[in-house]
């Protein structure tokens, strides 16, 4: 009698083992999505070279006679804002276009 207690309990503790085991697959599995994508740097380099590009950008915009004078009549904070702009925009069409994709984890396991 002991002995079919005992195939009871390793039978119930197959069954749980089982059960964590396809939990640990299936979180395996949904862990490579909006977390992933909320460390890529792309994501942070593009923004910033947006934000700082229209920032520079605008104050060019509104250049002294002074600051013209300067640079030699070439709107210096104009030019390099919309290059910062430009290279921010590029970074995050990359980011968008070519998301992170990570490899197909071994089916060996089962």
């Amino acid at each position: 009698m002991s002995h079919s207690a005992g195939t009871e309990g390793s039978g119930e503790r197959d069954v749980a083992a089982e059960r964590a085991a396809a939990q640990d697959k299936a979180d395996a599995k949904n862990a490579g999505g909006a977390s992933s994508k909320l460390f890529d740097l792309r994501f942070l380099i593009g923004g910033l070279f947006t934000l700082y590009g229209v920032m520079v950008g605008g104050a060019g915009l509104f250049d002294s006679s002074a600051d013209l004078h300067k640079s030699d009549g070439l709107r210096i904070n104009l030019w390099t804002g919309l290059g910062m702009l430009i290279l921010g925009l590029l970074f995050l069409l990359w980011a968008f276009t070519r998301p992170i994709q990570h490899p197909p984890k071994d089916d060996a396991d089962n």
